[in-house]
């Protein structure tokens, strides 16, 4: 078996560790769920919310999103924590579908094609459709890592390929326009048809905006890694902070300011829609 192992990072990702809120807490949050747009805080990421996935041993997760009547319907997004010892060797149950994982802390052992890679925090996989991988943990803390699934959606003559790799290792593409203040970091090649998601980190400096409400065919899952911000979504403004998970349908408006005295940034799932169906 081939084994590599990619470079650790000091990068700060927010990642849930349970829990409960004391009887004393007040019930107010920023829970919010629209038929354009759900706000899922990091406060109510606690035990009681957990879910046990079939075929993984010594495993929890805090599911974020799955295609829902009235909500997003194209991918499902999971915070997965897996304590030392365990995994799956079947992670997957749908040979259609195909997964990203993205390390927030912990380290995590992902088998693909029989090479075994050793993710640390900012460290990523994409497994293809129909292909045989797992995923353990051999270390000696607990591993926390984002999971998104969709079922792909195959386009003749192309062919996707397993992707490992490291955020910290990829050059951000800064956005025209902005000096730099705003930049994104793209772990699926977006020219590549063979792949029908983009997965892709946006950093945002202090003071930088999304200068217009976006408004487009694609459906999105963020995942608030480090900071915070104001969100526009729909017609409302949402504070956001590290650790916090929006889920947004398609054609929802959206535009942020980031504040606060660090960097805002956010892992960002998006569909590639192949064709528009009526």
């Amino acid at each position: 078996m081939t084994r590599t192992r990619l470079p650790a990072t000091s990068a700060p990702y927010y990642a849930p560790h349970g829990g409960l809120p004391t009887q004393t807490d007040l019930l107010t949050d920023r829970a919010i769920v629209t038929e354009a747009y759900t706000v899922i805080p990091r406060g109510v990421l606690s035990d009681i919310v957990t879910s046990v996935f079939p075929g993984w041993t010594d495993t929890r997760a805090w599911v974020l999103n799955r295609p829902v009547a009235g909500g997003a319907t194209t991918f499902a997004q999971s915070i997965v924590e897996v304590a030392p010892g365990g995994g799956s060797s079947t992670p997957e149950p749908q040979t259609e579908v195909e997964g990203f994982v993205f390390v927030l802390d912990g380290e995590l052992t992902v088998t693909t094609a029989g090479t075994e890679h050793t993710l640390t925090p900012g460290g990523f996989a994409y497994a293809p459709a129909g292909i045989e991988w797992s995923v353990g943990n051999s270390g000696a803390q607990p591993s926390r890592f984002q999971w998104i699934r969709k079922r792909y959606e195959p386009l003749a003559g192309f062919t996707p390929n397993v992707v490992v790799g490291n955020e910290r290792d990829i050059e951000p593409t800064a956005m025209p326009g902005t000096d730099g203040k705003w930049r994104t970091t793209r772990m699926l090649d977006p020219q590549d048809l063979a792949y029908d998601m983009h997965v892709n980190i946006v950093t945002f400096e202090p003071g930088a905006v999304i200068p217009f409400a976006e408004t487009h065919v694609m459906e999105h899952g963020l995942y608030m890694l480090e900071g915070k911000a104001v969100y526009r979504l729909n017609d409302d403004w949402v504070e956001v902070e590290a650790g916090d998970y929006l889920s947004l349908r398609a054609f929802c408006p959206q535009a942020c300011y980031a504040g606060g005295p660090s960097n805002f940034r956010y892992l960002l799932y998006k569909d590639v829609n192949r064709q528009i169906l009526l």
